[in-house]
């Protein structure tokens, strides 16, 4: 089923949640263990502001129209949430006619805000949430397949499960490679936390932005 959305900003960030909230996990408890404090969740709207600016998202003069970042959270259909995120429920599986107390503020899908880089609006996506058989990786790679044909969208960020998912390199390395050979106006960048090669895009670092949104700063992780 292709992706299909009306309202997508020039600028485009796709995630894999599951694995951005388990770096987010081990990152905080190593962070307690060598800086000696309570880390708190990470900032989700400065997680944001940070993976846009790491990917060529400039901020615009106060004049300027305000450029929308649509970020696409996509998440194991058994996850509700990204517990090591504020605000991290995601809000696309929720059962229709819930009990359950939740807080409008705390969920992702629909949810947008304005920051320094522009205007960020959020949606979630579940693997099998469409079709029975359409796992993550499918949903990841159809959204970004879609946007080769989105001509207005300027840059693209991917944040995909290169660790536990041993063949997404090897299925998003065909896709990145029609984009760089047909919109070479496109501005590509897949972040992981560990150097890529070989990928026909720009590569950084996860972790910088990760650290911002957990507010840890640089000075309390050197040593004596």
């Amino acid at each position: 089923m292709p992706f299909k959305n009306k309202h997508l900003g020039e600028n485009i960030i796709i995630a894999d949640a599951d694995y951005v909230d388990k770096v987010a996990f081990n990152l905080i408890v190593n962070f307690e263990r060598m800086i000696g404090r309570h880390i708190p969740q990470a900032d989700m709207a400065q997680w944001v502001e940070c993976i846009a600016l790491d990917g060529g998202c400039q901020e615009k003069p106060a004049e300027a129209s305000t450029p929308l970042t649509s970020v696409i959270l996509i998440h194991d259909v058994a996850k509700r949430e990204m517990d090591n995120f504020n605000p991290g429920i995601f809000g696309d599986n929720l059962p229709p006619h819930s009990d359950e107390d939740i807080e409008e503020s705390s969920v992702l899908n629909g949810r947008a805000f304005k920051g320094r880089l522009g205007e960020f609006s959020f949606s979630t996506l579940s693997g099998e949430a469409h079709q029975e058989t359409m796992t993550k990786a499918d949903i990841f790679l159809d959204v970004l397949a879609a946007l080769a044909d989105e001509h207005h969208v300027r840059r693209i960020m991917l944040v995909p499960d290169l660790e536990q998912d041993k063949g997404m390199a090897g299925l998003l390395h065909p896709v990145l490679q029609f984009i760089d050979r047909t919109c070479p106006d496109k501005r590509v960048t897949t972040f992981a936390m560990e150097p890529l090669a070989g990928m026909p895009c720009r590569t950084d670092i996860l972790g910088y932005s990760l650290m911002a949104a957990l507010g840890v700063k640089a000075d309390e992780l050197r040593t004596e």
